[in-house]
């Protein structure tokens, strides 16, 4: 069964690590997104004074340096899973831990788009 695996990478120097080590495990493709979370929103300087009066999230989290990552890709095999969760606590920690990050499993019933054609040169 296809399964997304869904992980908000906390520190996000470590994007490059995660990627090639989940590479290394089988996974084809990851999308990347920036991302944060209230936790981080609550605890920064949010009343900046170069936010518009009418903010779009974009504004709300421009500065890189605090932006999680959020990754998540689309896999076929619970065997895949298994090795992707161990790799990546390899390279955070203990996902238990404080600053590492949340990852979860999510089951999918159907998905489209994943075994893309082959172009033809005509």
């Amino acid at each position: 069964m296809n399964q997304m695996i869904w992980f908000v990478l906390h520190e996000a120097s470590l994007l490059g690590d995660v990627l090639a080590a989940w590479k290394e495990t089988g996974v084809l493709g990851v999308t990347i997104l920036p991302s944060t979370g209230l936790r981080r929103l609550e605890n920064s300087d949010i009343l900046r004074e170069d936010i518009p009066l009418i903010p779009s999230i974009e504004d709300l989290v421009s500065d890189e340096e605090t932006l999680n990552r959020t990754l998540f890709t689309i896999v076929d095999d619970d065997s895949l899973v298994d090795k992707v969760v161990e790799v990546t606590q390899k390279i955070v920690g203990d996902l238990n831990d404080p600053n590492t990050g949340i990852l979860c499993v999510i089951p999918l019933g159907k998905v489209y788009g994943l075994n893309r054609k082959k172009e033809t040169g005509d």
